[in-house]
């Protein structure tokens, strides 16, 4: 059984509790364990859990959930582009799967909220890395 580390991003929770919902079925459809789940503010603070869950040798994989609203400001195109970019480092630098369920930038609430199945696609994609993975 594939055993997964979850990071939820709590700023805008409204969405990111349904996206937690729909990561947490998508697991359990597949037969996978979500082992830990830690929250974290926003988005921008997921790479640190990710990597603090990667390093646990229990976790075959982690999975991002999260969602970044525009605003009157550039802030959703930085923090975006800055927690992928260490999120790509982290999954490279622990040689484990981290995937990116985060929606945005340039989105609207409402288009958050139709997005939500984007939680679920990232344990998908966590699922079929495991998989598909050679073992080092």
């Amino acid at each position: 059984m594939t055993t997964l580390g979850l990071v939820i991003a709590q700023f805008n929770r409204p969405i990111t509790k349904r996206m937690e919902d729909a990561a947490l079925e998508a697991a359990t459809s597949a037969g996978a364990e979500v082992a830990e789940v830690v929250s974290v503010p926003g988005v921008y603070d997921a790479p640190l859990a990710a990597d603090r869950l990667a390093r646990l040798e229990a976790i075959d994989a982690v999975v991002v959930i999260g969602t970044v609203i525009t605003g009157d400001t550039d802030h959703d195109q930085v923090i975006t582009d800055a927690a992928a970019g260490r999120l790509a480092d982290v999954s490279l630098e622990r040689d484990t799967p981290v995937t990116l369920g985060v929606t945005g930038p340039g989105m609207s609430a409402a288009e958050a909220r139709e997005r939500v199945d984007n939680a679920a696609k990232a344990v998908g994609g966590a699922l079929d890395l495991v998989d598909e993975l050679p073992s080092p």
